[in-house]
């Protein structure tokens, strides 16, 4: 394990995602331990540590990319989170996905924001 890479990450997963991203991480201990390094080393250490956006727009992108996948509503619920978290609004949140309609379908635009709709009630 590269320390340097995991103690980046890990401070960075906490920014971002505060207690969903623990979560995630926890989950995995018992069952795929490596899998929940990698997220941390690599997603949080490595990508989400470049220069040259601020940590809203990486969740944007993030949000649009798993909306357009479809079927990664438990992620999107994280992130949707982890948006909010570092100060995107909903507003921001939904257009976003909108913008997905003319690339990936209704469906899973549609999918998208309901798992956004249940979000922003956990929030209140």
């Amino acid at each position: 394990m590269d320390q340097e890479r995991y103690t980046r990450g890990i401070e960075n997963l906490r920014a971002i995602d505060g207690e969903g991203g623990k979560k995630v991480i926890d989950s995995l201990k018992d069952i795929a331990p490596d899998l929940g390094r990698y997220i941390v080393e690599f997603a949080f250490g490595d990508i989400y540590s470049r220069e040259g956006l601020t940590l809203k727009e990486p969740e944007l992108i993030t949000i649009s990319a798993l909306t357009a996948q479809g079927g990664c509503e438990a992620q999107l619920h994280v992130h949707i989170n982890a948006g909010l978290n570092v100060g995107l609004t909903p507003l921001q949140i939904t257009e976003t996905m909108l913008q997905c309609v003319p690339y990936t379908g209704f469906p899973r635009v549609l999918n998208a924001v309901n798992v956004a709709k249940r979000v922003f009630q956990e929030q209140h």
